[in-house]
């Protein structure tokens, strides 16, 4: 049986289904406000202002984002580099077909942010997330020209950026349901729940009943999750905002922790 103390945030699976359609930086997000070093230098800006930024540079953010925010309501300043932000400039000699710049047309609900360095457009809309870095300059209406990392592919010329969205799949993919189930059992063991616990809030009390073995394999199956978890949060979710890993030095030994 599960001990209620436990089940406050992590046990109703149903909390966790806006996981399922995170794109790359929003997953990353979301292990690393789970990081208890990564909410003590949240705390700690407030007493030491002046080394908040540097703080931020270490996990991979131009600025500390509230941990207490999903990436639902979270809009972390990633560092640059990621492949999936479209980057937009004004076209200083369009063709006469150029794609302009249309706020408006853009699908979704959309957010504009400062992230210190530049202005960022992020549209979301279930399934899609689509993120932008507006160039100083850019307004709407105008042609744009297009600057993508690591061989992103640009629009079809001609069309409005974000215009045309890829087609939202009916039934979630096996690798967000990982991402669901591994983020749930991260909460639940930071919570102190044993792996029979996180089984259970994963996937219900008769399948543990019915299968739960010493060497089983829903045992492994949730060892596995709980493992995965960790080690995206204390710095594997660098791997997902296209990050380099963790220079040697503080977080050297507590990416060790089991």
């Amino acid at each position: 049986m599960v001990d209620p103390h436990h089940l406050a945030h992590w046990y109703p699976t149903a909390a966790y289904l806006y996981v399922l359609w995170l794109d790359a930086l929003a997953l990353a997000w979301e292990y690393l406000r789970r990081h208890p070093d990564y909410r003590l230098d949240w705390l700690r800006q407030h007493r030491r202002p002046e080394a908040a930024q540097q703080a931020a540079h270490r996990w991979g953010l131009r600025l500390l984002e509230d941990p207490a925010l999903d990436a639902r309501d979270a809009h972390p300043a990633w560092l640059p580099g990621h492949a999936g932000v479209v980057q937009l400039y004004p076209d200083a000699d369009p063709p006469s077909d150029a794609v302009t710049f249309a706020f408006w047309r853009i699908p979704g609900h959309k957010q504009l942010l400062h992230d210190g360095k530049g202005l960022a457009l992020i549209a979301l809309r279930p399934g899609q997330c689509l993120r932008f870095v507006l160039a100083h300059g850019l307004e709407d209406g105008m042609a744009v020209a297009y600057a993508h990392r690591g061989g992103a592919t640009a629009p079809a010329r001609g069309h409005v950026p974000g215009a045309a969205l890829a087609d939202t799949k009916p039934r979630p993919t096996p690798a967000a349901l990982l991402e669901l189930h591994t983020l749930q059992a991260l909460d639940a063991t930071l919570a102190g729940a044993s792996l029979r616990e996180v089984a259970e809030g994963l996937f219900g009390a008769d399948a543990v009943a019915a299968d739960w073995h010493a060497d089983g394999d829903l045992r492994a199956r949730v060892r596995r999750l709980a493992r995965r978890g960790d080690a995206l949060m204390r710095g594997g979710y660098r791997r997902l905002a296209q990050l380099p890993p963790f220079e040697k030095g503080r977080f050297e030994g507590d990416a060790k922790r089991p």
